[in-house]
């Protein structure tokens, strides 16, 4: 059996991965692919018990312990779910990976990067998608999404310029290799027709193999 294809979905809070993970599922299972849509922090039953925690508002949780929930998380993960689907020869698409990490603990929280980069190896045991596809979202529409954004749970709720640090960060780490960008500021339609036509030439590559 071949192995399957392990596609991230990345970008700020409400650059609409969610919708766009929704619309590819129903691509590829018209295609005949046996598709797993999962996200972080979760995917797990213990994964989704430390996103609860790490989303509470009323949560009070050190940068560094926040690291370490995450990576927990993420071990879990990538083990229980991410790893066997692969082997299965499933198409796994994840809302959130290890960039999502490096934008908002590295960046965002200011942690150093090294230490970050090493903790999301260690996670993953160096596992890596096939492709993550990051929603660049243009600044002036960011600031429209982050007014209806803020205060929803404890990350969204971070202040303006946290929330700055990380779009920033989205917009250097989509230069990436193995990255790469889409314009997260388009019609839902235009956004899908362009991821479609590059996890295409993915599943043309894997199908050679």
């Amino acid at each position: 059996m071949k192995r399957g294809i392990f596609i991230v979905l990345e970008g700020p809070d409400r650059s609409g991965k969610s919708t766009q993970a929704a619309l590819m599922k129903t691509w590829l299972e018209g295609l005949g692919h046996e598709v797993l849509v999962t996200r972080e922090p979760g995917g797990t039953r213990l994964s989704e018990q430390i996103r609860e925690i790490l989303l509470d508002p009323k949560s009070v949780i050190e940068p560094m312990t926040e690291l370490f929930l995450y990576e927990t998380s993420r071990i879990k993960h990538t083990l229980e779910k991410i790893i066997p689907a692969l082997e299965a020869g499933k198409v796994i698409i994840s809302d959130r990976y290890t960039l999502s990490t490096t934008a908002y603990q590295g960046y965002g929280r200011g942690l150093d990067l090294k230490t970050v980069e090493t903790l999301n190896r260690i996670a993953t045991m160096n596992l890596r998608p096939d492709v993550t596809i990051v929603f660049d979202i243009p600044d002036k529409v960011f600031s429209q999404r982050e007014r209806l954004t803020q205060g929803r749970d404890r990350i969204e709720s971070e202040p303006d310029q946290f929330r700055k640090r990380v779009n920033r960060a989205y917009k250097l780490l989509a230069r990436k290799p193995g990255v790469t960008r889409v314009d997260g500021g388009r019609p839902i339609e235009s956004i899908q027709a362009d991821i479609r036509a590059r996890v295409a030439k993915i599943l043309a590559v894997k199908s050679r193999k």
